[in-house]
């Protein structure tokens, strides 16, 4: 399987090198119950995000990324410094609608199934019923939950839940998207989708913000990041220039022959001496794994987890067939006109129960209401019954235990 695109830094062709995101000496301070200085999260931040670019927050736990992302989603104001999204304050309603965010921890109502769930989201910007429809389709069908329709979220699995939590992050077709610990909890098939989904976000001229600790995910899909630690950048720039080693140089070659690879050693070995090394190229273990699916696929092998979803939704994708992949089958059957799904005969050897006719289970049902039972009363002729001989015995010895007459 060939391996994930590199990426272009810069904004993408066709579209100005516009700022979406500037912070000039953002600072953070939170403080204790009597407003003394408690912890300085963001010390002194200076940043800018282009349009089109995916751009990196990295950093140990605690060094300002989530702090950061907050002040950008405007959840947290500044103590000192400034930061603007869109050329307007981050709390501006406006400037909101044109966010997608997905948190590190997915908060979804967990009695909702997927197209609820986007539903509930899409009616919260004012999508219209078809459209909010629309999308919700073609996002379970990309997130790879269209075998989950019926389960609510709350029987998902963490990696589940993340597939749906970034659909929901996309159901407003943002501007911008932050990603907190996109593939936390999701399988390297969900991960590599993920990565193209970036990719694909980033061709259409979209602005992604992630924030991860896999650094292999980072380097695959971001133009620029910024390393945090102690509150302050460290180090930023493109990955071309932070990973690059000016002082050494890789040969790649075809298998040669012993004497022709001695002789090419021996020349390189009297310019730099005991540095050359020799060795044999290995595969990413990501496209390993990736290749090792596919052919278990091409064998019809079934599985009935969450399955890839081969296509990135067409609203997302923006009309792009290379970013869209094989969307253009699944909207063609998509929009299609909806008809009742039949429910599908099942044998009963399958379930294990029997199949009941449908004519008697009417008969069953039609008086399902139940009369209303009434204690029985002794017939006219008949006497109460008297308790057992040994039984009046004991009640009479337990009168006189507890000092009562004696019958």
């Amino acid at each position: 399987m060939a391996s994930i695109p590199t990426p272009t830094s810069g904004a993408p062709a066709g579209h100005p090198e516009e700022v979406v995101i500037r912070a000039a000496g953002l600072t953070k301070v939170f403080k204790d119950f009597w407003g003394r200085p408690k912890a300085r999260a963001v010390d002194t931040v200076d940043f800018e995000v282009r349009r089109g670019e995916v751009f990196g927050l990295l950093g140990p736990n605690g060094s300002g990324k989530s702090t950061t992302i907050k002040m950008i989603l405007g959840l947290l104001y500044p103590t000192k410094g400034a930061i603007t999204v869109f050329g307007e304050s981050p709390r501006d309603v406006k400037t909101k609608a044109r966010i997608g965010y997905l948190p590190e921890e997915s908060y979804l109502y967990r009695f909702l199934n997927p197209g609820e769930t986007l539903d509930f989201f899409g009616n919260l910007f004012h999508l219209d019923s078809a459209e909010r429809r629309n999308r919700a389709e073609q996002l379970i069908e990309m997130v790879g939950l269209n075998q989950a329709r019926a389960r609510t979220v709350g029987e998902f699995s963490k990696g589940m839940q993340r597939r749906i939590g970034l659909a929901q992050a996309l159901i407003n077709d943002p501007d911008l998207v932050i990603l907190d610990e996109p593939t936390a909890g999701l399988d390297p098939i969900g991960c590599h989708e993920i990565k193209q989904l970036i990719l694909a976000l980033a061709r259409r001229g979209k602005t992604v913000i992630l924030s991860s600790h896999l650094l292999a995910d980072v380097q695959d899909v971001c133009d620029r990041v910024v390393i945090y630690y102690g509150g302050r950048i460290q180090a930023q720039g493109t990955l071309q220039e932070l990973l690059a080693e000016p002082d050494e140089v890789r040969i790649t070659s075809p298998v040669l022959s012993r004497d022709t690879l001695q002789k090419a050693l021996d020349i390189l070995r009297q310019e730099a001496g005991d540095r050359v090394r020799v060795d044999t190229p290995t595969q990413n273990l990501e496209n390993y794994f990736l290749g090792v699916v596919e052919r278990a696929r091409a064998k019809a092998n079934v599985t009935s987890g969450a399955t890839s979803g081969n296509q990135v939704a067409q609203f997302i994708a923006g009309g792009n067939a290379e970013a869209a992949g094989q969307s253009d089958r699944v909207l063609e059957r998509l929009t299609k006109p909806a008809a009742a799904p039949a429910a599908p005969e099942v044998p009963a050897s399958a379930t294990g129960a029997p199949r009941v006719d449908e004519s008697k289970l009417e008969q069953l049902t039609r008086h399902a209401a139940p009369e209303p039972v009434r204690p029985a009363e002794p017939g006219p002729t008949e006497a109460p019954k008297a308790p057992p001989a040994d039984l009046s015995k004991a009640n009479e010895k337990l009168s006189g235990l507890l000092g009562g007459p004696k019958k």
